[in-house]
């Protein structure tokens, strides 16, 4: 079995970042991305990504076969709001695990909410997303988006056994578009992807992220 490194992985916080300075976009109205609401916050904040990583999507929604398109979701993380999600599912292993030390605490909730300090999505480099058909209804991947290792029973795991032959194959093509377009997964979310983050630069042997943490401004 492939070794799944997590975000709390010391070689993940090693990574250098190179900042590059790219905006963050709205990807609202952009091509042919489908956006979907549910994780829309009161500043919009969910839209935006980085120019890079955009094109890349644009690059894999042309690599679809004709009557499906990408279902985005959510993008862009404002770092308070990423440290708040990580401290809550912290919250719940810890009451579900009272005996764990702080560390594998830390190393639990990792494997489901990146650390703060090196979430791609707060650099805007990672996006959540899916399949849909051309009438915009998600397709079968086996688990909702953002099921949990605990609620899921690991099936969440983008290789994960037990799932459907047609799951599957969704996950399969999913896989194949985006990294054609040059993104990585978290293996423990099969709907995250990521570039120009730490945990990219570590997949692909850059010598650097190019894309840190950022805060939303009006301008980008």
């Amino acid at each position: 079995m492939t070794e799944i490194v997590l975000m709390s992985d010391p070689r993940v916080a090693a990574i250098p970042v190179t900042e590059c300075g790219e905006r963050l976009v709205d990807v609202r109205g952009i091509g042919s991305l489908l956006v979907d609401t549910r994780k829309q916050d009161p500043a919009d904040a969910f839209a935006y990504l980085r120019e890079g990583v955009v094109e890349r999507l644009l690059k894999a929604q042309e690599l679809l076969p004709r009557g499906l398109r990408l279902l985005y979701v959510e993008g862009y993380r404002p770092p308070s709001l990423q440290r708040a999600y990580f401290e809550e599912y912290a919250d719940q292993l810890r009451a579900l695990h009272p005996e764990w030390p702080d560390e594998r605490i830390r190393t639990a909730a990792s494997r489901y909410v990146s650390p703060p300090e090196i979430a791609p999505h707060s650099a805007g480099a990672a996006v959540d997303l899916t399949l849909a058909d051309a009438d915009g209804r998600e397709l079968d991947l086996g688990t909702r988006m953002n099921a949990d290792p605990e609620e899921s029973g690991g099936a969440c795991y983008t290789r994960a056994e037990g799932i459907s032959e047609e799951a599957r194959a969704h996950r399969e093509l999913l896989g194949s578009v985006l990294t054609t377009a040059g993104l990585v997964n978290y293996p423990t979310e099969w709907w995250h992807w990521s570039f120009g983050d730490r945990y990219w630069a570590l997949a692909t042997g850059a010598p650097s992220a190019s894309y840190g943490p950022k805060e939303l401004t009006p301008s980008g």
